[in-house]
């Protein structure tokens, strides 16, 4: 797809399929489902081999686990449940409107659009791709033009395996995305940084289109003072530098006592050279996506030392870096002026912020604007409901990193500048899903006693609704 025509052309071919079933049954959607887990079963290797080739190098192991995995984790969690959340769910009206009965139907949406980044370009289509099916919708997917070859693939795979009304596959530049973004879906799901996130919502809110933002911004970990420090550095290690740290959730700076700094350091050193040996030849350590986000992570970590801080890079290396490897670099002497405490990092970069009282810490977090993702290491129950009470982020994992975002039964999604609603799981069916509110009055009622003209009768029967309300 190249230009608008051609978009609204295939928006309205898939609306007129959604009109003649516009309640798809149980085995249809489920038929859809396990359609697309044919096509990750099938054709894993090629896609691994296409995200790795836009990357400059990815390990398959990393797009396994990352994105292969949670996306065959969806389709059986949404195969598993999925009948059950098609179910009107009935109840008995409120007492005064009794004996009359009301439901909440869940109704597909119609045409869902999905906007796909390139860091996780399979999971961050399928995904959402997943509850958008399980709801009864159909989908067309925006892929990112940053990642040319999955995005190629992917839009022959899906073509194979479904029909261009049920789920499409559009490719093209930042105009495409302009004039994709500016359709009337019936709901549009945009992952990506907050900056584009603003031009998405406003294309959107041209037609009323109800928006979800998946966005990002600096997500802190917290090292409290009942932590198991040498943990809780090696799993922020593991959630920094996956995927080289090109992660919307990845720790974006540590808040730490200011007395542990040395060993941390020291720690997150021996931690890089146990997971990544010869770090800049290791099979295991991915690249930087493209020149562009090289060169920005460069500058951010050089113009950071010009301002005072210091930069030391983890690893041991036999030779310079491969193609757009980045070393892992500790910051320290950091602060709030600096570009790299205010950009979401988005790479191997982890500053170190000291602090004197957890106090401190807290109020660091809340006086910001609320993250993604926060990480929370301490084993005190107290202490970890004071820091759980006093911030805000988009989701929370406690000792460890990463992990809520897998969790089928919590949904994903940011709050304020990291973002506008979720999904995932159940949560994601409700996304996609109209809950439609039926009211069904009895034939034997007592509505006429509220019927004009207002006697006698009627001030009794407000009288007593006034009473019990």
């Amino acid at each position: 797809m190249t230009d608008s025509t051609d978009l609204s052309d295939l928006l309205r071919r898939q609306r007129e399929a959604q009109a003649r079933d516009p309640q798809p049954s149980w085995p249809a959607r489920s038929g859809r489902l396990r359609a697309l887990e044919a096509l990750l079963r099938q054709h894993r290797e090629a896609i691994a081999e296409a995200i790795s080739a836009d990357f400059g190098f990815r390990p398959a192991e990393e797009t396994d686990l990352l994105e292969v995995f949670p996306c065959l984790s969806a389709i059986r969690h949404a195969l598993a449940h999925g009948r059950r959340w098609m179910r009107p769910r009935r109840h008995l009206a409120d007492l005064a409107f009794l004996p009359a009965r009301t439901e909440l139907r869940p109704q597909p949406l119609g045409v869902v659009g999905i906007i796909v980044p390139w860091n996780y370009p399979l999971y961050l289509a399928v995904g959402p791709l997943v509850d958008a099916l399980v709801a009864g919708n159909r989908a067309m997917v925006k892929m990112s033009e940053y990642t040319p070859r999955f995005s190629a693939l992917f839009a022959e795979l899906v073509a194979g395996h479904f029909p261009t009304e049920e789920v499409a596959v559009v490719n093209g530049d930042a105009r495409v995305a302009q004039a994709f973004s500016s359709l009337p879906f019936d709901h549009l799901l945009f992952t990506g940084s907050t900056a584009v996130g603003r031009h998405v919502m406003r294309a959107a809110a041209d037609n009323l289109t109800p928006v979800t933002l998946e966005l990002g911004g600096k997500s802190p970990a917290i090292i409290g003072p009942g932590a198991d420090f040498a943990h809780a550095v090696e799993r922020i290690v593991f959630g920094k530098l996956i995927n080289a740290g090109q992660t919307c959730i990845a720790p974006d700076y540590v808040l730490l006592p200011r007395q542990r700094l040395d060993e941390f350091v020291r720690i997150a050193g021996a931690t890089v050279e146990r997971f990544y040996p010869d770090i800049a030849g290791n099979r295991q350590y991915a690249s930087i996506a493209s020149d562009r986000q090289h060169d920005r992570l460069r500058a951010l970590r050089d113009a950071a030392v010009a301002e005072g801080a210091s930069a030391l890079r983890l690893g041991t290396e036999s030779a310079g870096p491969g193609p757009r490897r980045l070393l892992p670099t500790l910051l320290t002497g950091v602060h709030d002026r600096m570009a790299v405490m205010q950009e979401e990092i988005f790479g191997p970069l982890l500053p170190l912020v000291p602090y004197d009282t957890l106090e401190e810490a807290i109020d660091y977090v809340a006086d910001r604007p609320h993250p993604l993702a926060l990480y929370l290491f301490e084993h005190d129950t107290g202490t970890i409901e004071k820091v759980l009470a006093r911030t805000t982020a988009g989701g929370v994992t406690v000792n460890d990193t990463l992990y809520h975002i897998a969790q089928h039964r919590l949904p994903f999604g940011g709050v304020g500048p990291s973002g506008i609603g979720g999904y995932h799981g159940e949560a994601g069916f409700r996304t996609f899903s109209h809950l439609k509110p039926v009211f069904r009055q009895a034939r034997l009622n007592g509505a006429g006693l509220l019927n004009p003209p207002y006697g006698e009768r009627f001030r009794k029967v407000l009288a007593l609704l006034l009473r019990r309300g």
